[in-house]
């Protein structure tokens, strides 16, 4: 037999053993309800601060989506407000990471970014003091926050940050936090969604 296809020891232990995949599912649920949770405190806090988004990208019903293999771990993301209509991006994207982090993710392309470039300026100290991150990549589809991905915005200079983002045709701004936050994150995800929507008054 293909020694690529022959199980270790290891590996022959968990395929016999249910426990370890039936807890991993309820996991899985409990991050679902995790994020819907956050998703309804996110839409409490627009809804009663009507204007502090755009219209047109409330228009779009949040979505909580799942999958089992970004980078070969399982995923869960939460888009809220989420507007992707071809170059025109506005999102704010909340993410479980197997294994890795919670993340929220503010997403800006096209129109957006030059609309809301001022802003993310002139906040750009407070969002700096807060541990983001910046995206380098030029794709703007990856959600892992490797060196070649993303930056810490500690390691720009306001000038070189304002350079940066006037030449990129979007704009990625990340915070992680520890999967250890886990019974705090129903709370810290929305006061951090809250925050990025005040940088972009």
């Amino acid at each position: 037999m293909d020694s690529k296809i022959q199980l270790s020891p290891f590996e022959t232990e968990l395929l016999n053993n249910t426990e370890w995949i039936l807890t991993k599912n309820n996991i899985i649920r409990k991050a679902q309800q995790l994020l819907a949770i956050v998703q309804e405190n996110m839409v409490d806090y627009v809804k009663s601060n009507h204007g502090i988004l755009p219209d047109e990208v409330l228009s779009v019903q949040p979505k909580i989506s799942k999958g089992e293999n970004y980078l070969g771990l399982p995923w869960l993301m939460l888009d809220y407000p989420r507007y992707f209509d071809k170059q025109q991006i506005f999102a704010i994207r909340t993410m479980f990471w197997w294994g890795n982090f919670f993340s929220i993710t503010l997403h800006l392309a096209g129109k957006y970014k030059n609309q809301f470039s001022k802003s993310i300026t002139k906040h750009i100290r407070e969002i700096t003091e807060r541990d983001f991150y910046y995206c380098i990549h030029e794709e703007q589809w990856q959600h892992h926050l490797g060196q070649d991905n993303y930056k810490p915005l500690k390691d720009f200079s306001v000038e070189q940050f304002e350079r940066e983002f006037q030449n990129r045709p979007f704009l990625k701004l990340a915070k992680k936090f520890s999967l250890s936050t886990w019974n705090e994150a129903p709370q810290i995800l929305p006061e951090e969604f809250v925050k990025i929507t005040n940088w972009l008054d």
